[in-house]
């Protein structure tokens, strides 16, 4: 059973717990769909001033993001390569995040009330090790102008590479 966590109010601290966290929450014996729906309602819950928390899977054949588990209003369901900053996190390999996505060349609008936004790529070295495995992108929406910051980039791209080193193997539509 899951158990609220107990933040201390010092942030990067608070992203370690969060991190332990997601790590017991995880359960290789469920489907790849399971874990990242806890995965993403543990952050939305942990994360103060958020109105969206989850993932978008990296479609290969299609060359596209398709939604995934998520906590928050109903989402874009398809988001091109290099499209958005979804699309752009995919496109560049990096981390993106947005103080004001009003100002996001190309921004994909699918909650009015999101303002700022950090997206950080879930990637691994393929199979021929010169290309990396796009599996889909963490994402993070908030509300408020200029909400993320160094420490949610920090904090956030450790979870990520968390849930990629248990990530099963194989296509990240599948599991």
């Amino acid at each position: 059973m899951h158990e609220a966590l107990a933040l201390t109010g010092n942030r990067a601290a608070d992203y370690e717990l969060l991190l332990k966290q997601a790590e017991s929450l995880w359960d290789s014996s469920l489907p790849l769909f399971s874990n990242l729906a806890n995965i993403s309602a543990l952050l939305k819950e942990a994360l103060d001033r958020t109105n969206w928390a989850g993932f978008y899977l990296w479609d290969e054949p299609a060359g596209e993001l398709v939604l995934g588990p998520f906590q928050g209003l109903v989402a874009c369901t398809r988001i091109p390569f290099g499209k958005g900053v979804c699309g752009t996190a995919v496109r560049e390999m990096e981390t993106q995040w947005v103080a004001d996505v009003h100002q996001f060349p190309g921004h994909i609008a699918c909650d009015g009330a999101s303002v700022s936004e950090i997206v950080v790529p879930l990637a691994r070295a393929g199979a021929d090790e010169c290309r990396e495995e796009v599996l889909g992108v963490l994402d993070i929406d908030s509300p408020h102008k200029g909400r993320f910051d160094p420490v949610d980039q920090e904090g956030l791209e450790k979870v990520a590479g968390l849930l990629v080193r248990l990530w099963p193997q194989g296509s990240a539509l599948r599991g």
